[in-house]
Parts: C-alpha cells; structure tokens; sequence
C-alpha cells in the first residue's frame, strides 16, 4: 500500500474499535501519526502497541467525547504530542434503535451528545490546527472527515433519532464545508451503509438480516479503505461527499 500521508497527524475518535480501529490503521499504514481517541483505554493501548509493532506511530488518548472539555483535550494532546494536527476522523457514535412513542430518552439523550455535539466538539477544537496545516507543508491541504451513515440520507420507522443526529451531522458538514473551503480545508461526508460492527448490538443485526437478507455486509476495513481514499487525493480535489453500500444492499 502507497504511504501518501508521511508528515501528517491524524486524530481519529472512537478508535477503540470497528471503523476508527481500522482507520487508525488504515493512516498508519500510509505514513500518518495517529492519535486514538475514545473511553476504553485497554483497547487502545492493545491498538498503539500492534500499530508501533508494524512499524506506526500512536498515541493513545482516552477520552469521552460527549465532554466538551474532554474533546478539547484529545486535540490538544495530540498537538503537543505530534506538533501540529493535518486530519481529523470524527468516526466516534452511538446508535439504539426504537420507537419514538415509549422510547429511552436516554438513548436519544446519548445519540444527540456523542454522534451530534461530541464531533461538534472535536471539529471545534480541531480547525485552529487543520487551518494552520492547510498553509504548511507535507500537503498544503488539511482535512476533516466525518463518519456518517446511510441513515443521514433516509428514514426508517424504529431509528428515528438515529436518523436525526445522522441528518444533523450532514447539514452541519455541509455548511462547514462551505465556511473553510476558500481555506484548503476539506470536509468530507462518508456514509457506509450496513457495516458489520459492534455499533448495533447482537439483537439488532439479528433483526437487520430478518428484515433485509442475509447479504455480505461491508466491514470495517472497507469503511476504512474509502476513508484512506479521501484523504488522500491531489491538493485540488476535495471528495465532499461519499456514500459506500454493500453490493447487494437494495435499501
């Protein structure tokens, strides 16, 4: 695999598992300084170590996002760990399914902090340094990339706040996008459809492969893969927005 990112550091949130382990490593393997982010320090240290092993670089950053001065502090460990910050991967979520008459407010209330505020914080406390990047080299161009979902572009009855905060995450992408472009940072909008995670629990993905089929669905590593496509593209091309689906995925 093509190195591409030596020089860079990226901060990559929910690392600790799924999507964010497998980008950690994914960036790693292209020459990036990685920090991991995210509550289950055990993991990430398991993480770091078979990163160094393979020849990486990682920081190990535990951290619950949903604080705001707790996202604050994984941007700035990172930069004075690494001296500067060329990428950030808001990839760190939580989802529940259920109905809204009767549901766990709970769940909504975690949903809306994590997959809403929580990279709200992050990106806040991270565009000072992707702004300065963008000016400097290895690249000459910085990049945020926001891990979204399938469930940001549709509705489905029993996810509807999952759906709002993923909406919610678009909308503000969008605008960001717009705010920073002039800047030569890029903001990206990736949205997998159904990935095989712990993001669900078991009862979930079991209800999922009733209600839609038994199809192959896409794992980490290939959520990774297109994540490691977009950071990595000439100065002058920006992918705003990708959208990956299992091949035999209908809806």
């Amino acid at each position: 695999m093509a190195a591409g990112l030596k020089g860079t550091v990226a901060l990559v949130t929910g690392a600790s598992s799924g999507i964010g382990e497998a980008t950690a490593r994914e960036l790693a393997a292209r020459g990036a300084a990685v920090a991991l982010a995210a509550r289950r320090a055990d993991r990430l240290t398991a993480l770091a170590a078979q990163i160094s092993a393979a020849g990486g670089t990682a920081l190990v950053v535990e951290a619950d996002l949903m604080e705001q001065d707790q996202a604050r502090e994984a941007v700035d460990q990172t930069v004075q760990a690494y001296g500067r910050l060329d990428i950030l991967i808001n990839n760190a979520g939580f989802a529940r399914r259920g109905p809204i008459v009767d549901g766990s407010v709970a769940d909504w209330e975690r949903m809306v902090r994590l997959n809403v505020l929580g990279s709200l914080y992050c990106a806040h406390a991270a565009l000072p340094h992707l702004l300065r990047a963008a000016e400097d080299e290895p690249r000459e161009v910085a990049d945020l990339v926001n891990v979204s979902s399938l469930s940001g572009r549709i509705v489905r009855k029993g996810s509807g706040v999952y759906n709002a905060t993923k909406h919610a995450m678009n909308a503000y992408s969008e605008s960001l996008r717009q705010e920073v472009a002039g800047r030569r940072v890029r903001v990206s909008l990736l949205e997998p459809a159904a990935v095989a995670t712990e993001l669900f629990p078991p009862e979930v993905r079991r209800r999922h492969v009733e209600d839609h089929g038994a199809y192959e669905r896409l794992t980490s590593e290939d959520v990774a893969d297109a994540v490691g496509y977009i950071v990595t593209r000439p100065r002058h091309v920006a992918v705003s927005e990708l959208l990956v689906r299992p091949t035999e995925q209908e809806r």
